[in-house]
């Protein structure tokens, strides 16, 4: 039993033996044949890697190659550049050498000939000076004097000649200088009539406006003269300030003007604020106190002639008469008397007293706007009354007061008559002062003709004239020629004694509003 046990056990172990054997074998098999077919695979990973790195090294070396190339053209074609660059500046060398290798020529050239000119001229001017000495002697020997006695004879005889000349010329310039001097002479005279004349005319051309101190004077004229500028340029008046104690004159041949200018500078001087935008507003408010003024002054005329039934317009031109005159005589004033003196004559002839007086008062109101229109005030007047709806008997008393038109009626005759009787009156005119003012009023109109020309104020009694002008049409260049030409036409066309200064201002100015 034992025997077979172990026989079993034997033959077990020899199976297990056996089978592990077998196991064994069969793994090794499997085991050798997938470390072949790794060792295949990795083979055939090596050599595609091999390949693909031959590829790429023959791609490397063929971008290499085409970057040596392009570098290389690069190169070979900024040398030929540079070459190319060189070569033309040889070329500039070459013929920059050539130019001087000729100029030093030419020179070398000069300088040969000049030498030789330079020999010509010594050699000539031995023989010149060689003739002199043989000119000399033969003179000598021909006059008889030696050449220091010839010499003393001519500068005897030229000096003869100077005194002639100089004495005649003495004599020349005497007579004009006493023909200059004697011109001169009259003209100092002139200038002193005149000055005289504007004396005896200051109370129908100047103003005083008195002040509270004598610091006020320094506060007008402003820093660097800015304010008493402006208060003239917007006046049109000239002010003097010289060492009258505690006053300003205001000199002006335009009433108007001087009334506004003395009504602002005392607004300016109440208020204390005296600087150019303030002279603008003040300025502008003495304009329409003066308008409200003349208004006034022309209804108060009317009432006091009993004309009534006037335009507004009318009366108000009439109210600017009262600050306009007639050879010396008040505008206003002579046209109420003139209708005064209307109405008593057409009392005595019996005819239409209302009438008389309406166009005796009315027979000058051309004179209110003059300066500002074209024409005579006999001609402006007509115009007036025919734009505002006059009768034609007055339209005839204004236009035949001068005769300039025939009188149609026995009105227009009467107010002929009482014309002249107001102006024939002992004291009622004097010549001088309209003379006067028409000579400066000639002066404006002929600064103010010119184009580009704003505004223009004849000053210091008519020996300056201001002229303002646009900025925007009249630049530096053309205010000296229009300055020229108007001291041209002055001369040309006006008789004054003296002279007359022409000064041409150009202002700019630029205002905002800060809201």
């Amino acid at each position: 039993m034992s025997h077979i046990i172990i026989a079993v056990l034997i033959t077990a172990v020899v199976a297990g033996f056996l089978s592990w054997i077998s196991a064994t074998a069969y793994r090794k098999k499997t085991y050798e044949d997938k470390i072949g077919s790794a060792e295949v695979k990795s083979r055939e990973i090596i050599e595609e890697a091999l390949k693909t790195a031959e590829t790429k090294k023959r791609e490397a070396l063929l971008e290499a190659k085409e970057e040596s190339l392009k570098t290389k053209n690069e190169l070979d074609k900024e040398v030929k550049e540079r070459r190319a660059e060189l070569q033309r500046y040889e070329k500039r060398v070459l013929v920059k050498e050539e130019n001087i290798d000729k100029k030093q020529e030419t020179l070398e050239k000069k300088e040969i000939s000049l030498l030789t000119k330079e020999e010509k001229l010594s050699e000539r001017a031995k023989e010149v000076e060689s003739l002199y000495e043989q000119g000399m002697s033969e003179l000598e020997n021909i006059s008889g004097l030696t050449s220091d006695q010839a010499r003393q004879l001519l500068l005897e005889s030229v000096e003869d000649d100077i005194k002639h000349d100089t004495a005649r010329l003495i004599k020349e310039y005497d007579k004009l200088i006493k023909e200059d001097s004697e011109k001169k002479a009259r003209d100092y005279i002139i200038t002193a009539i005149q000055r005289c004349a504007a004396d005896q005319v200051a109370e129908a051309t100047v103003s005083v406006v008195q002040l509270p101190n004598d610091e006020m004077k320094g506060r007008i004229i402003g820093r660097e003269g800015r304010n008493i500028r402006t208060l003239e340029q917007m006046t049109g008046v000239e002010l003097i300030i010289d060492d009258t104690p505690e006053a300003v004159v205001l000199s002006s041949f335009d009433p108007v003007r001087r009334e506004v200018a003395r009504i602002a500078l005392e607004k300016l001087i109440i208020d204390g604020r005296i600087h150019p935008a303030r002279i603008e507003e003040m300025v502008e408010k003495a304009q329409r106190e003066v308008d409200l003024i003349m208004r006034e002054a022309g209804e108060a005329a009317v009432l006091e002639s009993g004309v009534h039934g006037l335009h507004p317009e009318l009366v108000k031109m009439l109210g600017r008469m009262k600050y306009r005159t007639s050879y010396g005589q008040n505008a206003l004033r002579h046209s109420i008397e003139v209708s005064a003196i209307c109405g008593i004559l057409a009392s005595e002839v019996g005819v239409d007293i209302r009438m008389a007086k309406r166009a005796g008062l009315l027979h000058d109101i051309g004179k209110a706007i003059d300066h500002e229109v074209e024409g005579s005030h006999v001609q402006i007047g007509a115009e007036l009354c025919r734009k505002y709806k006059e009768s034609a008997i007055v339209i005839n008393a204004v236009e035949s007061h001068h005769g300039d038109v025939e009188a149609d009626n026995a009105i227009s005759c009467l107010v002929q008559a009482a014309d002249t009787i107001s102006a024939a009156r002992p004291g009622a005119r004097r010549e001088t002062l309209e003379t006067y003012v028409n000579r400066l009023k000639q002066l404006e109109d002929i600064t103010t003709s010119f184009e580009g020309v704003e505004k223009s104020f004849a000053i210091q009694a008519g020996r300056e004239v201001r002229i303002m002008v646009v900025p925007e049409r009249i630049n530096d260049d053309d205010m000296v020629i229009l300055a020229h030409e108007i001291a041209k036409r002055i001369e040309e066309e006006m008789q004054y004694p003296g002279q007359i200064k022409v000064n041409v201002i150009r202002e700019s100015r630029v205002s905002d509003l800060a809201r």
